[in-house]
């Protein structure tokens, strides 16, 4: 299969968007969902991000590069703590000093699932931390 362009260019906006700054976490799992997306992958030794339809139809895009070195092993507090000022938005938040800190942390990549409603964070030795997504008030 070979995914349109239509979708191409919107993951690529997404993940412009995040890179930049100009969408937030939630504006680009709400755009990938409509677009047909069910789970996106990005990969820091490889610098790609990879979109997924759930007809296995894939798209791979290249990322930001960042020589922060990959620790060892995972440290999920430090990890959890990336994360937690990511969904407070902090003063001075960026998703590349986002990128920075996990990877120090030891995060080798990550997987977000839209219908799982969470995102999975893995080291170098296949440590994990599962994140869940926030629940959104009524």
């Amino acid at each position: 299969m070979t995914m349109d362009a239509s979708r191409i260019a919107t993951a690529q906006a997404c993940l412009d968007g995040a890179e930049s700054g100009a969408m937030t976490f939630p504006q680009i799992v709400e755009r990938l969902m409509a677009e047909g997306f069910e789970s996106y992958a990005v990969d820091f030794r490889r610098a790609c991000a990879t979109y997924y339809r759930p007809d296995g139809d894939s798209v791979v895009l290249s990322t930001h590069r960042d020589d922060t070195p990959i620790a060892p092993s995972l440290d999920t507090a430090a990890v959890q703590a990336a994360i937690r000022e990511a969904q407070g938005m902090v003063a001075g938040y960026t998703y590349v000093g986002f990128c920075k800190k996990v990877r120090a942390a030891g995060c080798a990549g990550y997987m977000v699932s839209f219908s799982g409603r969470r995102a999975v964070y893995f080291g170098r030795t296949a440590e994990t931390h599962v994140e869940l997504f926030p629940i959104q008030a009524p």
